[in-house]
Parts: C-alpha cells; sequence; structure tokens
C-alpha cells in the first residue's frame, strides 16, 4: 500500500502557470469581466467539441469532423486581440473559431447536423463554417488554401486603406504548401496587413512534425520572406493574445505581416475516424495534465481571487446546458429540401456582368 501511494504521489503534477507578467498586464487592460467571459468561451468551445464527438458517434453527424479540444486558448486568446474590421479565416479544424468569433452556438451544430437552419444551409458541415457578419469568411477544407484568401483579404483592406487585418490559421502539416509561400511573399512585397497563425498540434494528421519539417521552430518558415515570426505559448491564452495584438499593431502601423507559430496540442485524432494510434495515451494525459489552456486559465483566475470554484461550476453548467439546447435545436431543425441540392453551387451563363 504504502509503494502505490508513492507512486500516486510520483505522478501528481501540477499545471504550468501562465506567464505573469502577460497574466497581469491583460487584467490591467482587459478588465476581469472581459478575462472571465474568454474563460466562458473556452469551456464553451471544449463542451461543444465533446458533445459533437459523441453526436459524431450516435450518427447524427456525418462526413468529416474536426475536433479543437486543446487549442481553445488560441482561438479565445487571438479573436480577443481582434477589432470588428479584421477579416477571419479558419482552417478545417474550425469549430473553436467560429465559437470564438461569436457565432450562434445552435446554428453552428445544426451545420454540423446537416441542417437548413445552419450557417451554410446544412450543405456546408463542420469544416465550411461562416459568418459574413462578423467577418468570419469560414472554415477551408483545402489545406492551405485558406492563407491565398486571407492575402487576398488583407490586399483589400490594404488597396481601401482600412486599419484592419487579416488573420488566417494553419496547421503545422500546412506550413509547407507552395500556395502559403507564395503568399508570405506577396504580403512582404506588398506590405500586406496579413497576420498568420501556424496551430502547432504536434500532428499534421497522423505525423509527427519533427518527422516532416526541415525545422521544429515553424516560426523561422517566413524568414525567406523576411517576415517576422515569433514562437508563442498557444496553451496561455495571455501569451496568445498578447503576441495576436502585437502582430495587429504592426500590420496596421508599420505595414509588416507576421507569423506566428503557436505550439499546442489536440487531444482527440486528427478527425472522429482517427484512433490516434500513432501517439500514446501518456503522452495525451501528460498534455492535459501539465498544459491544459483552461485548467492553467481557471487556476489563475483562483488564485487571484477573480472567481471561486463555485463560480467556475457554474460557468460549466452554463456551457454544458447552452451545448445541449444546441443539440435539441439541431435534432428538431429540418433537413434542406432537394430543391437546395444546386441552389449557390452552379450559375446561368454567360452571366451578366456590369
Amino acid at each position: 500500500m504504502a509503494d502505490e501511494n508513492n507512486n500516486e504521489a510520483e505522478e501528481h503534477v501540477e499545471p504550468e502557470e501562465l506567464d505573469a507578467e502577460r497574466a497581469e498586464a491583460a487584467r490591467e487592460e482587459l478588465g476581469d469581466e472581459t478575462i472571465v467571459e474568454m474563460l466562458r468561451q473556452m469551456v464553451l468551445i471544449r463542451r461543444f467539441e465533446e458533445h459533437a464527438g459523441r453526436s459524431y458517434q450516435r450518427r447524427k453527424i456525418k462526413g468529416f469532423c474536426h475536433l479543437y479540444s486543446g487549442q481553445e486558448g488560441i482561438a479565445v486568446g487571438s479573436l480577443q486581440a481582434a477589432e470588428d474590421d479584421d477579416y477571419i479565416v479558419g482552417h478545417y479544424r474550425d469549430h473553436g473559431h467560429a465559437l470564438a468569433a461569436g457565432m450562434d452556438p445552435e446554428v453552428v451544430m445544426a451545420e454540423l447536423f446537416g441542417k437548413k437552419t445552419g450557417c451554410a444551409g446544412g450543405k456546408g458541415g463542420s469544416m465550411h463554417l461562416y459568418d459574413v457578419e462578423r467577418n468570419f469568411m469560414g472554415g477551408w477544407g483545402i489545406v492551405g488554401g485558406q492563407v491565398p484568401l486571407g492575402g487576398g483579404l488583407a490586399f483589400a483592406l490594404n488597396y481601401r486603406g482600412d486599419e484592419a487585418v487579416a488573420i488566417a490559421y494553419l496547421g503545422d502539416g500546412a506550413i509547407h504548401q507552395g500556395v502559403v509561400h507564395e503568399t508570405f511573399n506577396m504580403a512582404k512585397v506588398w506590405g500586406l496587413p496579413l497576420v498568420t497563425i501556424i496551430e502547432n498540434n504536434q500532428y499534421g494528421m497522423g505525423t509527427a512534425v519533427e518527422r516532416v519539417s526541415s525545422t521544429t521552430k515553424l516560426e523561422k518558415k517566413g524568414a525567406s520572406h523576411q517576415i517576422e515570426g515569433e514562437a508563442v505559448d498557444g496553451q496561455d491564452v495571455f501569451e496568445v493574445y498578447d503576441a495576436v495584438k502585437q502582430a495587429r499593431q504592426r500590420a496596421i502601423e508599420e505595414g509588416e505581416p507576421t507569423l506566428l507559430h503557436l505550439r499546442t496540442y489536440r487531444y482527440y485524432g486528427h478527425s472522429m475516424t482517427d484512433p490516434a494510434t500513432y501517439r500514446g495515451k501518456d503522452e495525451v494525459q501528460k498534455q492535459r495534465d501539465l498544459r491544459d489552456p483552461i485548467v492553467r486559465l481557471r487556476n489563475w483566475l483562483v488564485e487571484e481571487d477573480i472567481l471561486s470554484q463555485d463560480e467556475i461550476d457554474e460557468i460549466d453548467d452554463e456551457a454544458e446546458q447552452t451545448v445541449k439546447e444546441a443539440i435539441e435545436f439541431a435534432d428538431e431543425s429540418d433537413f434542406p429540401d432537394r430543391s437546395a441540392l444546386t441552389s449557390n453551387v452552379y450559375v446561368d451563363w454567360p452571366a451578366e456582368i456590369d
């Protein structure tokens, strides 16, 4: 019994603390109420993804479904630094971006369920969430294809003289795509307000990043284009916020694009059909124990006497209820009519040109 207790004591680990200086600066700038809202958003994303995973297993969600669990600090921290006029382009793991951008969980879940009440009328699915009113220009199913779109949006902002930026997210597996580097080159040459965020969750599909990249310092991938690069702890929401805020300021004031390498981790497989046999359960558990972005923020809020444990439990309960209502809404919504099959797909030709 004594040996068992000793083993348990050795296995217990405390989560890493947030960067104290950045946390204090963020608190002074944002205020406690906003930071609590950031926790609320992160918890909502986590609960949403858990229920989305269960709904997929129940065949309520079909097709591709990539969960964002473990990466919540990036979506929430980065979009807290964004302004309303900024454009946002996600990748196919886009549920977290959509919710952090302010999309209605019911509309997002309905889209995952393939229902006509979804943001794309049920025809876009998990990888193609979007909300034009919030300048969330959608998730993107083509690996790396979202970065040229972000570059185009940045070009439009620059052309119009708007004080805003385009934020484009991509995974570590997409950084080697040719169109990504073509966009980097043009962004630098033309001085485009483009902030590119690599969400390095350690695995491109099923291959560890160190097996396919010439360097694991992915912030250097823009160096040949003379683009400023920075490595960031993606599990520290305050560090993410600070890095994106500075990159945004650099883009607007200096006309300089930025490449941010955010180190994070996904808790589930690449998609819902991936058993993730290429890594051990102990590796995943270690990441959960040491670096979970929600736990780290939650612990800081308690230590700073901003929230009590009871208040944190209430936030969790509220998120759970919100997601259950979203599932009920999606379940009760109708599928698209067959007549909608070709709407927004084909156009009459020749099209009229003004």
